[in-house]
């Protein structure tokens, strides 16, 4: 019809009966007519024959019934104007769009703008401000029939339309009939006008002079052309200022499977159900009281008891919060696997638990208000202290820069490094010894382990305080020496400043030592764990380092080697001669080689004859497996995914029995030294 600009026709009415142009099958219903229809087309001979014809039919979601197209006057806004101001926004860079990526979203639908309709058909919402005026006992003039266009007064009110149609019509106000056109406006224009219709726009308010602009929107990206840039482009228009400069675009929540969540696939995961915990009786009970049909129902559940068999268990929001932002690296959606916000409340109860342990470090420590200072400049401080004080302020420096762009999955990874690489399995593990000691020796060196120790966790909570508030106040509130810190000291985590990153405190080569150090625990623990020596058994170790830095690095911090190393003695580059022949060995580098003294520490007999009795039952399955492999017809008859796994696992099983050989001559090598 576009094309052809031929004249639009609507033969329906209202209740879907055929109304005066459809000649005699006026007043039938729809369904009627087309029945009626086909008969007359018998009756005349021209009637040909019918045959199934697949097609779409749009479907009322409530009632079930067919819709029907059916063409009615509708008010149109043209945007051609503020859809160019709004993408001239974005190109200029007055209004950022993060991330970066949907720019091309906002450009492909407002370069490509259309006239938006704005009327709807509902009984909520904002009526729309016009008015059908005619004079008393007018005849022939509908608002159905848009020659009559011009009938329609816009207006603040029904007396300034009032106004408008008298002066329109020429008679007297008392003349006019006017009636309100019953449709309200479009839900995202109504939305559009929030940002200062909240604040009492048109009218110039104080609320509206302080508050808008505004400076930061945040929401789903799926409605980005829908509320973000109906925003825009209203507010350029009716304000001639952009309702704030950037957009934060979160991404799309769906389940683990990447479906988007629909309560008729039962996937449907409420974020207090995850906070609180939920059985699955209680998530199958909801399922009964919703309004699906009985076969989405039936289907529902079978999908919820699947995923969840043992119903969802209580993580917290503090965990939810931290599993969601994690989620954030991922782009578009965010899969929502449950297990995994489980993982991150462990993560809540190591960082309670840890601090607890920790705060027995400090139960005797007395902070100052300027104790990061007093530390720094006290000379008190080994390697261990500088490097847990540098990279603090680098976590705390990657932490500000990725919530300043918006990355606040690097950011919640950050703070999460942290507390379990930084300091709960490492920091924590090297004081222990130092802060146990509490001879007048030791004084020093244990006060700058407490000094470290409380700065670290105190800022640590407040770092990690905006993802987890909860868990952080409640530790932060337990540091000792909480309401001694001045007339400044904050009531509340909530309003303590945000760390900062002090520049001159960070420390490249204690970092660079440090991990040295820890290259060396590495192979210290592998060897112990290769040879299957007790915990309670100390081992001497002969480290062979390269000289200069490494060698420097690992003889500043022995004494951090033996004690996360398990070590009776560590010997630095001894004259090869002088280290005994048993010993077990591994090369972490070309800068570092670790060995391990095994003299009288393992029972060789007995490790050879655990290690024969393994090999014993892996070989049997390898050959199996292998002569499976080669049988003829192999090769034609079975599926590629199956050729595949065994193919897969015959490498596996190889790999096995080839380092069991290894370690079965190792220890005889090992057990022939030592008869020696």
């Amino acid at each position: 019809v576009r094309g052809t600009h031929l004249e639009f026709i609507t033969v329906l009415t209202a209740d879907g009966a055929i109304n005066g142009k459809g000649s005699q099958f006026e007043g039938m219903m729809r369904y009627d007519a087309r029945i009626a229809v086909e008969e007359a087309l018998q009756e005349k001979g021209l009637y040909v024959g019918k045959e199934p014809n697949k097609m779409r039919l749009g479907l009322c979601s409530r009632s079930g019934d067919i819709l029907e197209p059916m063409i009615t006057p509708q008010w149109y806004v043209n945007c051609d104007g503020m859809a160019k101001r709004a993408t001239d926004a974005v190109r200029n860079g007055e209004l950022k769009i993060l991330p970066a990526e949907h720019e091309k979203t906002w450009f492909m639908w407002l370069d490509n703008i259309r006239d938006w309709c704005v009327s709807r058909q509902l009984w909520w919402g904002h009526q729309i401000p016009a008015w059908f005026a005619t004079k008393k006992g007018e005849e022939g003039v509908s608002k159905n029939d848009m020659s009559w266009n011009d009938r329609w007064i816009v207006g603040r009110n029904e007396v300034e339309a009032l106004e408008k149609a008298a002066k329109k019509l020429g008679c007297s106000k008392e003349e006019v009939v006017l009636e309100r056109d019953e449709d309200v406006l479009d839900t995202w224009f109504s939305s559009g006008l929030f940002p200062f219709s909240v604040f009492g726009w048109p009218d110039n308010t104080a609320d509206l002079q302080a508050f808008y602009p505004t400076a930061l929107l945040e929401t789903g990206l799926d409605i980005i052309f829908f509320w973000v840039a109906r925003m825009v482009m209203m507010g350029l228009q009716l304000t001639d200022t952009l309702p704030f400069h950037t957009v934060y675009l979160h991404a799309m929540v769906r389940d683990k499977e990447g479906r988007k969540m629909s309560k008729s696939l039962g996937n449907v995961i409420d974020p207090l159900e995850v906070i609180n915990g939920c059985t699955l009786e209680s998530l199958l009970a909801k399922l009964d009281g919703g309004n699906l049909p009985d076969k989405e129902v039936a289907k529902a559940k079978k999908d919820q008891s699947a995923d969840f068999p043992d119903g969802i268990p209580e993580c917290g929001s503090d965990a939810l919060r931290f599993g969601l932002l994690a989620y954030t690296v991922q782009g578009k959606d965010v899969n929502l696997d449950i297990k995994r916000v489980v993982g991150y409340r462990m993560f809540c109860n190591k960082l309670w638990n840890a601090t607890r342990f920790a705060l027995q470090f400090v139960s005797d420590f007395t902070p100052s208000t300027n104790l990061l200072d007093e530390l720094m400049s006290s000379g008190k401080m080994a390697i261990r202290d500088k490097f847990m004080i540098s990279k603090l302020m680098n976590r705390i420096e990657a932490v500000e820069t990725n919530f300043q762009n918006y990355k606040f999955g690097d950011a919640q990874a950050a703070s999460y490094q942290l507390w379990i690489d930084d300091l709960c399995n490492l920091y924590l593990e090297l004081i222990k010894p130092v802060v146990y000691d509490k001879t007048e020796a030791n004084a020093d060196s244990r006060w700058a382990a407490q000094a470290t120790l409380w700065i670290t966790l105190e800022a640590g909570l407040r770092l990690l305080h905006p993802m987890m508030p909860f868990v952080t106040e409640e530790l932060w509130q337990r540091l000792p020496g909480r309401g001694s810190l001045g007339a400044n000291e904050p009531e509340t985590i909530m309003i303590a400043p945000f760390p900062v990153c002090v520049e001159k405190y960070k420390n490249a080569a204690c970092e660079s030592s440090m991990d040295v150090t820890t290259k060396a625990i590495d192979a210290c623990r592998s060897l112990r764990s290769s040879y299957h020596i007790a915990n309670k058994v100390a081992t001497r170790f002969y480290i062979k380092a390269q000289a200069g830095a490494v060698a420097d690095a690992i003889k500043a911090q022995t004494d951090d080697i033996k004690t996360l190393g398990n070590a009776s003695a560590v010997d630095i580059n001894l004259d090869p001669k002088d280290v005994p022949e048993s010993v077990g060995i591994v090369v972490k580098d070309e800068t570092l080689t670790v060995m391990m003294d095994l003299t009288g520490l393992v029972d060789f007999a007995a490790e050879i004859k655990k290690l024969d009795k393994t090999l014993s039952k892996t070989l049997p399955v390898m050959q199996t497996l292998e002569k499976k492999i080669s049988a003829p017809g192999y090769a034609e008859k079975v599926k590629p995914e199956f050729k595949a796994q065994n193919a897969e696992k015959l490498e596996g099983l190889k790999k096995k029995v080839a380092d069991l050989e290894e370690a079965i001559a190792n220890y005889q090598r090992l057990a022939a030294l030592e008869k020696n």
